[in-house]
């Protein structure tokens, strides 16, 4: 019988995925051109490179992950490679979902991991394969005390692919947002390798939401939503006690809202700081004001109006027209010596 999660879909759920379809088209009302998308993309990278190896207990500050992917020096601590190995995984992966060959495999996330851990085990063959050992999930305040006894090894590679299976099936008959989340906590709890479970976990799940759909995966970083409270997130996507005392009963419902909320709080970050640059951007200069304040005032004004209450040239007189025409704060009216200008409806300046 194929696995099939437990789960309900909230009201709270269903707003929230409605909040993030509206946030991304808000961030696509931009109309950002290559360079800014760049931009964007390579900030999400190295938030997620920081805050993400950050959640495993990395000390390395975010300036110095940013000048750490900079300079690439090829003399490394192990703090260090950690973050380089999670951008080159973050890249590669990124990569590959956007060129069509991300694969929803067992090979893949094998792969993945290899990546992640890549000279910072002591044991290579724990490298780039599932686990052939059991493992235990301590308190890590508490060393002493056992949190979580994750499955047996001989059940991880049928548990995996399982997993896998469910999230190839159902890419386009269930939301980005669920599927993500469920593949997220679902992997936590198998823990299918000796380390690297939670980078390969959270790179893997923004991949799916990728393959899933969710356009502009790459812009917003949910890495940094957990790291805020790790201990929150840990409580929110793992589990307590045997595993097999409690797989009948996992439900995913709380772990989807919690989930959607931090991809939420991403987007409208990524919102904010566009709304921020955009401001800057087409800061209104005291002429552009004198434009609004007139049309205001008398419902329209010409250029032959505009040249009586200002002493610019008749070439700046026409750009300062053109911008508030490009930020929709005005439109064109008549042709030829007939041309006005009024405000837009609903327009503010």
């Amino acid at each position: 019988m194929s696995w099939k999660p437990k789960y309900t879909i909230s009201d709270k759920l269903l707003f929230t995925i409605r909040e993030i379809s509206e946030s991304l088209g808000e961030i696509k009302s931009f109309s950002l051109n290559d360079q800014e998308l760049a931009r964007l993309e390579l900030d999400a990278k190295e938030l997620s490179s920081y805050a993400s190896t950050s959640i495993e207990g990395n000390p390395l500050p975010l300036t110095d992950v940013k000048r750490l992917l900079k300079t690439r020096k090829s003399a490394i601590r192990d703090t260090e490679r950690e973050v380089l190995n999670y951008n080159r995984a973050l890249q590669s992966l990124y990569g590959a979902v956007r060129s069509g060959k991300f694969q929803l495999n067992v090979k893949t996330i094998e792969k993945v991991q290899g990546q992640v851990v890549k000279k910072l085990m002591d044991n290579p063959a724990h490298c780039g394969a599932l686990r052939k050992a059991p493992v235990i999930i301590r308190n890590p305040q508490k060393i002493d005390e056992i949190v979580f006894i994750p499955p047996d090894h001989k059940d991880v590679r049928k548990l995996t692919s399982d997993l896998l299976a469910f999230i190839k099936d159902n890419i386009g008959k269930i939301d980005p947002m669920i599927l993500a989340g469920i593949f997220h906590r679902q992997c936590v709890i198998i823990h299918p390798f000796i380390d690297g479970n939670g980078r390969t976990t959270r790179l893997f799940t923004t991949a799916i939401l990728g393959k899933a759909g969710l356009d502009l995966f790459e812009i917003f970083s949910f890495e940094n939503y957990y790291n805020r409270n790790i201990t929150r997130y840990f409580k929110a996507v793992g589990l307590e006690g045997d595993y097999y005392d409690r797989v009948e009963n996992i439900d995913f419902s709380e772990w989807l809202e919690y989930f959607a909320d931090g991809v939420l709080d991403e987007l409208r970050r990524v919102r904010k700081a566009l709304s921020e640059q955009s401001m800057v951007k087409f800061r209104l200069e005291p002429h552009h004001k004198q434009i609004l304040e007139y049309i205001g005032k008398h419902g329209s004004i010409t250029q032959r109006e505009y040249s009586g209450i200002s002493s610019r040239s008749l070439a700046s007189r026409k750009l300062d027209f053109d911008k508030l025409v490009k930020l929709s704060l005005i439109e064109t009216r008549g042709t030829g010596r007939g041309t006005y200008y009024v405000k837009i409806l609903g327009s503010t300046d």
